[in-house]
């Protein structure tokens, strides 16, 4: 009986922790910092599992290059960085917080390569699903 009552604390214990385990997991896919992370790590590493559920629907990439200008939806993005799955970039990233409130945010991300830079401005906001990349505008410099 006693062994009985110690299994089923055992149990308890385990199921209890799992759960919180469960809400920290989805807590952190919600924040801002995973959607950053995930954008970074999508262009810079090849790693773009769990992107597509950090890009709004409706998102609208731009990125220029000299007098030349591109736009592209999620799709089209997506798709682009399948080609480049697995394909580590030869440079350093990092990114700045430019402008933050309980509803937005526009994140400054650098990729620095040897001889150029590439400059994203990622506009974020807060959902109902969380943090959603919702327009992205890049440069070369």
């Amino acid at each position: 009986m006693k062994t009985l009552k110690s299994l089923a604390a055992a149990l308890l214990i385990i199921l209890t922790v799992s759960a919180f385990a469960t809400d920290e997991t989805k807590n952190k896919k919600l924040l801002m910092e995973n959607a950053v992370n995930s954008y970074i790590d999508a262009l810079s590493y090849g790693k773009i599992k769990g992107l597509s559920s950090v890009i709004d629907q409706e998102a609208k990439f731009t990125i220029s290059y000299g007098e030349t200008i591109r736009t592209y939806g999620k799709s089209e993005m997506l798709e682009s960085l399948r080609a480049q799955e697995n394909i580590v970039q030869n440079c350093k990233s990092d990114y700045t917080m430019i402008e933050s409130s309980p509803a937005q945010a526009i994140v400054k991300v650098v990729m620095k390569y040897d001889t150029f830079s590439k400059t994203h401005f990622l506009t974020l906001s807060n959902t109902s699903k969380g943090w959603k990349i919702t327009n992205v505008s890049s440069s070369f410099n």
